[in-house]
């Protein structure tokens, strides 16, 4: 099973770099006041990618925490209720 999964994370890179590789053309990033950045198709999507993977896990943090929370207690709760017989 372990091999599979390696062979999958290979196949998935090797994807992507290729993907990469043939999307090497520059961009111009257009901003406020007359700014452009030039950058690379990959480098482009690869920010957003990222800036969106990082928005989506800020999101989830608090219901993530606030459910760690919860079971702490919920543990702590089903402890003081267990008595050793």
């Amino acid at each position: 099973m372990k091999l599979l999964i390696w062979l999958l994370r290979v196949t998935l890179f090797i994807g992507l770099l290729g993907f990469a590789v043939k999307n090497s053309s520059t961009v111009t990033l257009h901003f406020f006041f007359d700014a452009a950045w030039p950058l690379p198709l990959v480098a482009v999507m690869l920010i957003f990618f990222a800036t969106g993977a990082a928005a989506g896990l800020s999101a989830a943090l608090g219901t993530f925490l606030r459910q760690r929370r919860e079971i702490l207690r919920l543990k702590k709760e089903i402890e003081a209720n267990v008595r050793p017989q």
